[in-house]
């Protein structure tokens, strides 16, 4: 500051405090400026998307009502008795997130932020018009059995509370793959269940623990769907950008033994994934059957880690979208 005084005064140039603090500042802000761009850049995602929107990566989402009366069973299959279930607010809930106002809240989710829709309705997904039943005393409380790919897409943190607030519920959501979202609502557990895994609900419907709401057709409520990504890093050294399907891409992957990285939890995305490797490798939800494949990871992690143990070892990973972008959003830190 001294100097800068030393020479205006030899030049004779006017000066104030203030000019010569507002450049001071000025100075200050341009290098906050440039090291928050440079902190952006370093803290950018490298993991992309490669492949996408190919007709067999769609992914559906159901929701569960779960029968108060199913032959509930714990982890070894051992039968578990005195369950209590939240039917009644389980329906209301249900009831609420086939409203059109929570399909349109669904609908929009994200696109804002992202700039492309999270999640799409189906054409002829079930609707519902019934009256929703203010919680009680006995009511309250609602269990959400779900899946890591809704919970870590953000979505069920923006939707629930619009649900909370206006009906007075308060929703418990326990998330993880579908299979042990699944075994969780099986257990008695859960009261409903959104997950993504058509096999699975089938079974779990066919086994007695769902039934039909009144007013729908079906216990699978299938309403909304978006699509699974083939991630990896940008330099896609597989090749897989340009491979005429997902199952031409996950064959290079393979042939040239690219590290991958598998949720390995009998997730949807799990099932969803091993559907796509050539059926000559011999790879199911068993850990066993990857067991000679060193470019394998069968992580038995949820989603948002496995984004991110993908992009830390520069991995290729099936993803839902939604989740892949969230985990880009936040340069790839995921709470």
């Amino acid at each position: 500051m001294k100097k800068t005084l030393a020479i205006l005064l030899a030049l004779g140039i006017p000066f104030s405090f203030t000019t010569i603090c507002g450049a001071a500042e000025s100075a200050t802000e341009a290098a906050t400026d440039a090291a928050t761009e440079a902190a952006a850049e370093e803290a950018a995602v490298d993991l992309t998307i490669l492949y996408e929107a190919d007709d067999s990566m769609i992914n559906n989402y159901s929701l569960l009502a779960v029968n108060p009366d199913a032959p509930f069973v714990d982890a070894d299959g051992n039968e578990v008795s005195d369950v209590e279930l939240n039917a009644s607010g389980a329906e209301a809930l249900i009831n609420w997130m086939l409203s059109p106002e929570a399909t349109e809240l669904a609908a929009n989710y994200g696109y804002e932020e992202y700039n492309e829709y999270l999640f799409y309705l189906k054409d002829d997904a079930p609707t519902s018009d019934a009256e929703i039943t203010p919680a009680t005393d006995e009511t309250q409380t609602i269990r959400m059995s779900t899946t890591t790919s809704v919970n870590d897409s953000g979505l069920l943190g923006y939707l629930l509370p619009y649900f909370e607030d206006e009906y007075g519920y308060t929703v418990e959501v326990f998330s993880a793959g579908t299979g042990k979202a699944i075994a969780n609502a099986q257990a008695g557990n859960a009261d409903l269940i959104l997950v993504h895994s058509k096999s699975q609900e089938e079974e779990f419907v066919n086994s007695g623990f769902s039934y039909v709401l009144d007013g729908q057709e079906s216990e699978r409520l299938t309403f909304m769907y978006n699509y699974f990504v083939l991630c990896g890093p940008s330099a896609d050294p597989a090749g897989v950008a340009e491979a005429a399907s997902v199952l031409d891409a996950f064959a290079a992957i393979a042939e040239g033994e690219y590290p991958f990285v598998s949720r390995g939890d009998n997730s949807g995305t799990h099932t969803k994934e091993i559907s796509l490797w050539p059926e000559e490798l011999g790879i199911t939800t068993d850990a066993e059957s990857v067991k000679d494949y060193g470019w394998y990871t069968y992580s038995n992690a949820g989603m948002g880690v496995c984004l991110t143990m993908a992009e830390e070892t520069g991995a290729y990973i099936l993803s839902d979208k939604a989740t892949f972008l969230t985990f880009r959003a936040n340069h790839g830190i995921m709470e």
